[in-house]
């Protein structure tokens, strides 16, 4: 039973949040005064593609969901001993955890996505708005 929350909660978390490096995002550039608009458009592929290396959101999502099922069986054991049900709370915790740990890594993957994005278009160039 632990096993099999355990493998729900990441699978959660991945679904969750795995995926937030490929939501088409794109920052919004400034083209005006801009010496390199002609590349803009070569620019952002490139830059998207590395932005995505950079993030590597599904293995932090992964790591994030499993470190978290972990604390959270641990913190769901000893409160579910307390209650007289140490595997139930390890379970429920376990579950909990493992979607919020997961989540929070998708999420500053996301982050890292898009300053690694950003930061591209920056070095070549480019005035980046968001």
């Amino acid at each position: 039973m632990k096993k099999f929350n355990l493998s729900v909660s990441l699978m959660a978390g991945l679904l969750t949040a795995g995926c937030a490096a490929t939501t088409g995002w794109r920052p919004t550039v400034d083209t005006y005064n801009d010496r390199n608009a002609y590349r803009l458009e070569q620019d952002m592929q490139e830059c998207q593609q590395l932005a995505s290396q950079a993030a590597s959101s599904l293995k932090e999502t992964a790591t994030g969901a499993a470190v978290g099922g972990l604390i959270g069986a641990a913190g769901g054991a000893a409160i579910g001993a307390v209650t007289g049900n140490a595997g139930k709370g390890a379970a429920i915790g376990a579950a909990a955890g493992g979607i919020g740990g997961g989540a929070k890594q998708g999420i500053g993957s996301d982050d890292s996505y898009k300053n690694a994005y950003r930061s591209c278009l920056r070095q070549r160039g480019h005035t980046v708005l968001n």
